[in-house]
């Protein structure tokens, strides 16, 4: 069998649920071999709220579903069961692709949004949302309760580059990120 990897259109917000549901309707159905796998593309992304560090998932593709699965015999009876299947699921619109027909994606295509899940597993992407500019108060360590404007943001390490005013000179200061909070 020649498996490839397909986008679903599926309705925004309710990925994981239609996912689940998916799921056990084919192998109810018994067209897992058809379509072994249906997962929702996402990474893990860390972020402050409300002072707390926490990591969450955050869709690569929000109103979309991959879909591995062996389409190429149109006339087959499992692909045709397979794809009756998923078009019988509440939520679930029709393959990605010119006229509802399935566009395959590259292997290329796969192995960058596999890679970037897997990715996010091991070492989660850090959303620091603040912007060149902002105003920020520092909540932690030696210059705690001064202000400063952010002058550098650096996603990847997760630091911040504030100027702060000591002794009436502006001075660079580099924080982690939950070391300062928007003002």
């Amino acid at each position: 069998m020649a498996y490839k990897w397909y986008f679903v259109r599926c309705q925004s917000g309710r990925e994981k649920r239609i996912r689940d549901n998916a799921t056990h309707r084919l192998k109810i159905a018994g067209a897992e071999e058809v379509i072994p796998q249906v997962l929702v593309p996402y990474e893990l992304v860390t972020d402050m709220k409300r002072g707390k560090k926490r990591t969450v998932e955050r869709k690569l593709y929000p109103g979309y579903l991959m879909v591995q699965a062996d389409l190429e015999d149109n006339d087959d009876a499992g692909v045709i069961k397979a794809r009756n299947t998923l078009r019988g699921i509440d939520g679930l619109r029709d393959f990605l692709g010119a006229r509802g027909e399935p566009t395959a994606l590259s292997e290329d295509e796969v192995s960058a949004i596999l890679s970037r899940m897997t990715d996010s597993e091991t070492r989660p992407q850090v959303t620091i949302g603040l912007d060149k500019g902002d105003m920020v108060k520092i909540n932690s360590g030696p210059f705690d309760g001064f202000d400063g404007a952010v002058e550098d943001v650096n996603p990847e390490k997760g630091t911040v580059r504030v100027v702060v005013t000591i002794f009436g000179r502006p001075t660079p200061v580099d924080l982690k990120y939950w070391e300062v909070e928007a003002v």
